[in-house]
């Protein structure tokens, strides 16, 4: 199985190397992969909505991550509020 990974310029990586880096089975599919990407990327710099600043992004997450903990712990011992006011 041949594994394959594309830089920008279209270039293929050290086969030793992109084993450890790719999934990717053929050329044909990393170039699919590739477009699809690409695509996604275009459109979220399209996109009209405002951003999100990564700060912010990063509060919301961490107190998702700890609310998702406290309920993991709570199965272990009950009776704990898993409700985090975001600042």
């Amino acid at each position: 199985m041949g594994r394959v990974f594309h830089f920008q310029s279209g270039a293929t990586m050290d086969p030793l190397i992109s084993t450890i880096v790719s999934d990717f089975e053929s050329e044909e599919q990393a170039a699919s992969y590739d477009r699809w990407f690409r695509a996604e990327v275009q459109a979220s710099i399209d996109d009209p909505r405002p951003s999100i600043p990564h700060e912010q992004v990063m509060a919301e997450i961490q107190v998702l991550m700890e609310e998702v903990q406290c309920r993991y712990e709570t199965l272990e011992a009950s009776n704990k509020d898993c409700t985090a006011a975001p600042d």
